[in-house]
């Protein structure tokens, strides 16, 4: 098992914990922008993957996670969100100093 396994294996299990049934589509900018600050480009890249593969029918899609990210390259989160998504995180055991940080 490399580190990067070791740090997505950790992330998605803190998802899972913060988000028991599911990310809502409404959360995915929010999460990526708060993911992209703990980690790298590929490591995103390998949560995203694994949320696509991981989920059941009706979950998220390639996509919409692309698009989610897409949106995140073009605009900023509101707060509220940001704030809103890293207290979830916090709540699965993120290590977030603060969710107002966030």
């Amino acid at each position: 098992m490399t580190s990067n396994t070791s740090v997505v294996e950790s992330v998605l299990h803190w998802l899972r914990a913060g988000y028991p049934h599911g990310v809502p589509g409404a959360d995915y900018v929010a999460l990526f922008a708060v993911l992209h600050r703990k980690l790298t480009e590929h490591e995103v890249g390998e949560i995203a993957e694994q949320l696509v593969e991981g989920n059941g029918a009706g979950a998220v899609t390639r996509a919409e996670i692309e698009s989610a990210i897409a949106t995140l390259a073009l605009e900023r989160p509101a707060d509220d969100d940001v704030k809103r998504v890293a207290a979830r995180l916090v709540a699965g055991g993120w290590p977030l100093a603060d969710p107002a940080d966030a």
